[in-house]
């Protein structure tokens, strides 16, 4: 019983995505079409990018990252603004749920070197909104963007003369957030021990061409089939600890919000409310339906109901902030966290509520008065 209940804290977000799926499955009975709700592409390129992420980090990278960035900051204030503007950037060429696999996990170590553990909770909320709002600059800096982008065939300037103010207002915001933090000197990182055997190169190698193999698939040049088979491989022959510490979790946690939100797309009554209620609202509609059921599916639920896609593309964009689940990818930082320190979960949850609506305000503030 002990267990089960540790399970439960540990695992909340996974159990309240299941028990969602469980109960919309009461309204509409599992048949054939479940299968489509599943975005396996999403599931298998995210598989892919956890185990090279666990594979890099038992081999001491991020350690060594850490180390480096070190050796070119000297405050507590120049290094949160590396570690959040990081994932700010990249995802713009990323997607955001890269960023977060990759940053996060680099923040916790950096943080961990520097007596700096403190501050993890507000970093890693910076850096997961940092994510979010930055993928936003590029039709493929996340999922969303894409589907909307060529649904709607918008034209590249259009895109970003929409889309442009909004990332410049939130890298400004961010910035100023760091800014507000006292900054101190930071303590001297420890010396670090060259290791230079042969089988760590070897395996620092073949993490990283698995790396570049999982961007080719975000990028859509390789089917994503083609990673996933190669990390398969490579970890059962090379590396056999990393497959059994992948967050799997995780994974099913994705699993449940698709199917969720799969059936709630089947329901009449829900479609008819929501061709009403979307007719000239269709950013508030997208934000608040993304609290729910996050952006990703409310773009392409509610694109069926509208032609404005510009709307539906700020709407979407601005969605992935408020809740935990209004971004897909800000489960990732929550499980880094949770992991790191599991009992602060809750106030996790406050800093990172707290700043996504403050930032959801501003923004939508601004879009108002610019278009």
């Amino acid at each position: 019983m002990s267990s089960f209940i540790r399970f439960l804290k540990q695992e909340t977000v996974l159990v309240v995505a299941w028990v969602l799926a469980l109960a919309s499955m009461a309204l509409v009975p599992p048949d054939g079409s479940y299968l489509g709700y599943i975005d396996f592409e999403t599931l298998g390129l995210l598989f892919a990018l956890m185990a090279v992420m666990t594979g890099l980090r038992g081999l001491g990278v991020f350690s060594r990252m850490g180390r480096m960035v070190l050796s070119h900051t000297g405050s507590t204030q120049q290094l949160e603004s590396v570690l959040v503007f990081l994932p700010f950037f990249t995802s713009m060429a990323v997607t955001n749920d890269v960023a977060l696999i990759t940053f996060v996990p680099f923040a916790l170590e950096v943080l961990d070197l520097v007596g700096q553990r403190n501050r993890i909770i507000p970093v890693v909320a910076l850096q997961t909104i940092a994510a979010n709002l930055g993928s936003m600059a590029t039709p493929i800096g996340n999922p969303q963007n894409l589907y909307l982008y060529s649904h709607y065939g918008l034209h590249p300037a259009d895109f970003f003369r929409l889309i442009f103010p909004l990332t410049l207002a939130s890298a400004l915001l961010l910035a100023l957030l760091l800014l507000l933090n006292k900054s101190r000197p930071l303590a001297a990182a420890p010396q670090l021990e060259e290791e230079n055997s042969t089988g760590r190169q070897s395996l620092l190698w073949g993490y990283g061409a698995l790396f570049l193999l999982c961007l080719g698939s975000v990028g859509g040049l390789i089917p994503v089939w083609l990673p996933c088979l190669a990390v398969l491989l490579f970890t059962a022959v090379l590396d056999r600890g990393v497959l059994p510490r992948v967050d799997y979790a995780l994974l099913l946690t994705f699993v449940g919000f698709f199917l969720f939100v799969g059936n709630l797309g089947r329901l009449p009554a829900f479609r008819s409310l929501l061709e009403q209620v979307l007719y000239h609202h269709e950013v508030v509609c997208a934000i608040l339906a993304s609290q729910v059921i996050s952006n990703v599916p409310a773009a392409l639920l509610l694109s069926g109901f509208t032609d404005q896609g510009q709307a539906l593309l700020v709407g979407t964009n601005l969605g992935g902030l408020g809740t935990l689940i209004a971004s897909m990818a800000s489960l990732i930082s929550y499980k880094y966290v949770v992991r790191a320190l599991p009992g602060k979960k809750g106030r996790y949850l406050l800093w990172f509520t707290a700043a996504n609506v403050l930032f959801l305000v501003i923004l939508l503030l601004l879009y108002g008065l610019l278009f």
